[in-house]
């Protein structure tokens, strides 16, 4: 007998994208086409992307816009990347000038066929930014780099102000969800980025709808406390297409503030929870939060 596919989960109707595509998007949009560069915003199906883009903000996706992994969440191409541009540095610095941020997000693709998966490429991408942007604070969302340390020091030299890498599920969907990426590795990376330098600000996300307990979600929180992770997001996961992983229940905005309550008394600096939270999501102001907030509690980031 043939097997009947499962009903798909409606999609509430509180949980509405805004589409705004006025000058600033069509602006951001065009720089982009025209340094060729790529942003994480497009490859991954952001649902902010109107949003940022109309603000002038934007997270560069560095490294070109073919992973070497296929994670199951993840709308990024997947294969064997052909491309190496040692040009972008600059032309991310340039785009940062011209778009006057205060703040930058510089992701990447995982790049294992590279010999360090792409750690030098960050390293110069910060450097240069920071040469052309002297006042704009850093923040960089890395891969996990085979869990090398030597590999995550060469970032961790150039001194981001904020180094993300995102644990993204929980401990027993995680190999299921992700591709090649281990739970307890990237729990590592984090652990590791604090003992190489202390002073760092390290952040992580977390997506939820995924057929997660809420026991476990505590879980991983605690988990990456206890790594020294100072920001945490957390936000819906949202199937970009059909070929991915189904959204098993979609959560209520009140559930994300209790989420977010559980994380702070868990001793997080600052928790962003929301239905269309995401890493880069308002990035600024989180650490903006965080540093209030450990300032008041005594602790500066």
């Amino acid at each position: 007998m043939r097997k009947m596919p499962k009903p798909r989960v409606r999609k509430p109707e509180w949980l509405k994208i805004s589409l705004h595509t006025g000058n600033g998007y069509q602006e951001i949009k065009s720089m982009m086409r025209g340094r060729q560069l790529h942003t994480v915003c497009e490859e991954a199906k952001c649902p902010n992307i109107f949003e940022c883009w109309s603000q002038r903000t934007a997270t560069f996706m560095i490294l070109g816009k073919m992973c070497t992994r296929a994670c199951r969440f993840c709308a990024v191409n997947s294969g064997q990347p052909t491309e190496l541009d040692l040009e972008e540095p600059r032309h991310v610095a340039q785009s940062v000038n011209e778009m006057g941020l205060a703040h930058v997000v510089i992701t990447s693709v995982a790049r294992d066929d590279l010999n360090d998966h792409g750690a030098t490429m960050f390293a110069a991408t910060i450097a240069a930014v920071r040469l052309e942007n002297p006042l704009t604070s850093i923040e960089v969302l890395i891969p996990d780099f085979g869990g090398d340390a030597n590999r995550l020091a060469v970032v961790l030299e150039a001194k981001p102000d904020v180094l993300n890498h995102n644990l993204e599920t929980v401990s027993r969907l995680s190999d299921k969800v992700r591709a090649k990426a281990k739970y307890v590795r990237s729990l590592s990376v984090l652990r590791m980025a604090k003992e190489l330098r202390p002073s760092q600000t390290t952040k992580s996300g977390l997506m939820v709808g995924l057929g997660e307990e809420k026991e476990e979600l505590i879980e991983a929180m605690r988990d990456l406390r206890e790594a020294g992770c100072d920001i945490l997001t957390i936000g819906q996961y949202l199937q970009p297409t059909s070929k991915h992983m189904d959204v098993v229940r979609y959560y209520h905005p009140t559930e994300f503030e209790v989420l977010k309550q559980a994380g702070l008394a868990l001793g997080f600096a600052h928790v962003e929870a929301g239905p269309l939270v995401r890493s880069s999501y308002h990035a600024r102001e989180q650490v903006e939060r965080a540093k209030a907030a450990s300032a008041v509690g005594g602790v500066l980031l």
